[in-house]
């Protein structure tokens, strides 16, 4: 039996150990080796360390979320550790540990559809955060350099610009391949076999297989999981990206350029004879290979002039190419500011503002790099136009808006006749008696936050960091 060496109480620290072996010229491969192999085997003990846990417990608190089937919050979350994490180790590292069912919600997709995200409770959080963190840097070094989704260090900004860079070394088609529910199909059998190439302690793999196999509680009733990693658990972007490194290395190995973020994959290649070729040779592996289901109907071929990925689709510009938010992401921004703008909510106009600033704050934190000046002038100007309308109508009746029309420097004879005026409500909000009474700096001064002006200052921090960047490496 293999007994843990004493510590000694001296200033004999492990560096001037390894300094000592290394003056004798004495190589440590076997004990290297070994260690290792030890590593490998202990890697539950590493998942389950206390310093681990409590980046894990860290991560969930600042991720916040839903509480799962047990009901258990965020908040409360800390007081059952205090009393129960003993046991709950315990109960990992005996292999008695029996995972939730996750809680089902339905998300509406953009094109109509229903995202199935799934809700694991806060301790199930924890401690798929937990494995996460310790599986991640074990697995980052075999992922392709083309995959950007889920990964530390990368985002959709850097695909799409490598997207960009492709077509400007000439590569002007686009294979646009459309997985069908990628994380409710992935095959259980084959995703514990890659895992087991990397994955030495069965202990994992075996606590790793549970969360698989935990079961959905949808409409009052459990039903249990045959295949998938749903959408909304800690564990699951990681898992997926594992079960698409075999795909990766396929297309690396036939030369081909192209950019994966999760689920989301474009080949580039030169004519559209080769994109043929390369869709048909793709969809085989994919759903042969892989058992996953490739949706026709949304997979294409086009140019990325055109085509959708992750929001942009490329432009050129004055004979460069650039990258531009795609008109079905630009109609669905309109579309959420009309819902948050419409008149029938009965929020004070203050409420409106800070709700509509929030919201477009996202959006522009992540279009922001497409150039869409225009695009937000014209959106700024047509917001403007949607609050103002509000304003008109929460001043409801005719004294009210003279008043209020006179309160903002209108003539009082013409706030009279505008206030007793038949148009409607858009017609109103256009017309130049709200533009000369609610300016756009009295907006702004209401909280209105001007989406043109924002995106033009992240555009100039945009090109100064691009600037700084390129100034570093030459």
């Amino acid at each position: 039996m293999h007994r843990k060496q004493k510590t000694v109480k001296t200033d004999y620290s492990c560096e001037d150990r390894l300094e000592a072996e290394s003056n004798m010229k004495v190589p440590s491969i076997v004990h290297t080796e070994t260690a290792r192999e030890e590593s490998a085997e202990k890697l539950l003990e590493r998942i389950l360390s206390r310093p681990n846990m409590a980046e894990a417990y860290k991560r969930v608190v600042k991720n916040r979320g839903s509480s799962g089937i047990d009901r258990m919050t965020v908040e409360a979350m800390y007081a059952h550790l205090k009393e129960h994490y003993a046991e709950l180790v315990r109960s990992i590292m005996d292999g008695d540990y029996r995972p939730e069912p996750v809680k089902r919600v339905n998300i509406p997709k953009p094109d109509g559809g229903q995202r199935k995200l799934g809700i694991p409770t806060v301790i199930d959080r924890m401690v798929q955060q937990a494995i996460s963190q310790i599986l991640t840097p074990i697995f980052e070094k075999k992922f392709s350099d083309n995959s950007y989704g889920f990964r530390p260090g990368r985002n959709a900004h850097q695909a799409i610009a490598r997207a960009k860079e492709y077509y400007e070394e000439g590569y002007k088609v686009s294979v646009d391949l459309d997985l069908a529910k990628y994380f409710d199909t992935v095959n259980h059998f084959l995703l514990i076999r890659m895992l087991k190439e990397e994955i030495k302690d069965e202990r994992v793999i075996h606590l790793i297989r549970k969360y698989l196999k935990a079961g959905v509680l949808e409409n009052g009733l459990i039903s249990p999981t045959t295949e998938g990693t749903p959408q909304g658990g800690n564990l699951s972007p990681l898992l997926a990206n594992i079960y698409l490194t075999k795909f990766d290395d396929l297309l690396e190995s036939r030369g081909h350029k192209f950019v994966r973020y999760a689920d989301d994959c474009n080949i580039y290649v030169k004519s559209r004879r080769a994109a043929q070729r390369v869709m048909a040779s793709c969809v085989s592996y994919l759903e042969v290979k892989l058992r996953l289901r490739v949706n026709r109907e949304k997979s294409c071929i086009g140019s990325p002039m055109k085509l959708k990925f992750l929001g942009f689709s490329l432009c050129t510009t004055k004979g460069k190419v650039g990258i531009r938010v795609h008109p079905k992401s630009l109609k669905r921004l309109k579309n959420s500011i009309r819902s948050l703008t419409s008149r029938k909510h009965g929020r004070s106009i203050t409420n409106t503002l800070l709700i509509l600033r929030r919201y477009t704050t996202g959006w522009l934190g992540y279009y922001s790099i497409a150039d869409m000046r225009k695009n937000m002038q014209d959106i700024s100007e047509w917001t403007r136009r949607r609050i103002r309308q509000i304003y008109w109508k929460q001043w409801k009746r005719i004294q009210a808006r003279q008043e209020n029309l006179v309160k903002l420097g209108i003539d009082e004879n013409q706030a009279w006749q505008w206030a007793n005026s038949r148009l409607g409500y858009w017609r109103i909000a256009g017309s130049w008696i709200l533009n000369r009474s609610l300016t756009n700096k009295y907006l702004a001064s209401q909280g209105y936050d001007d989406i043109s002006n924002r995106y033009e200052a992240k555009r100039l921090s945009y090109r100064t960091a691009v600037y700084r960047t390129v100034r570093t490496v030459v």
